[in-house]
């Protein structure tokens, strides 16, 4: 299961960790995987490249945390909002495949 922690302060959203294999088939036939990587690397790269953030993204051994910068526009914020939206989805379509989790932070 994919697992997705969204931090939320009341600005709005401030970050995410995620970390996981959905599951759904095999590595390389995942659907799943495939919407829910495309999606963070859409929403990473609008952030940083489209909105000029500069925000942290920190890769591990199949974990991603990416962080907005103090003061980061309520657009940035928004990204993060509409990845969590789709997630919360793609959780619906796709159940057992991916736990969203948003902690005050």
């Amino acid at each position: 299961m994919i697992s997705v922690t969204f931090q939320k302060s009341n600005a709005g959203y401030t970050g995410l960790t995620m970390s996981g294999h959905a599951g759904y088939d095999d590595a390389g036939k995942d659907i799943v995987c495939a919407a829910v990587t495309s999606a963070l690397i859409m929403t990473v790269n609008g952030v940083t490249e489209i909105l000029k953030q500069k925000a942290t993204a920190e890769t591990g051994d199949n974990v991603v945390k990416f962080m907005l910068p103090l003061g980061a526009s309520d657009t940035a914020r928004d990204y993060l909002a509409s990845l969590m939206l789709h997630l919360m989805y793609l959780s619906e379509d796709y159940p057992g495949t991916i736990k969203v989790t948003i902690v005050e932070v």
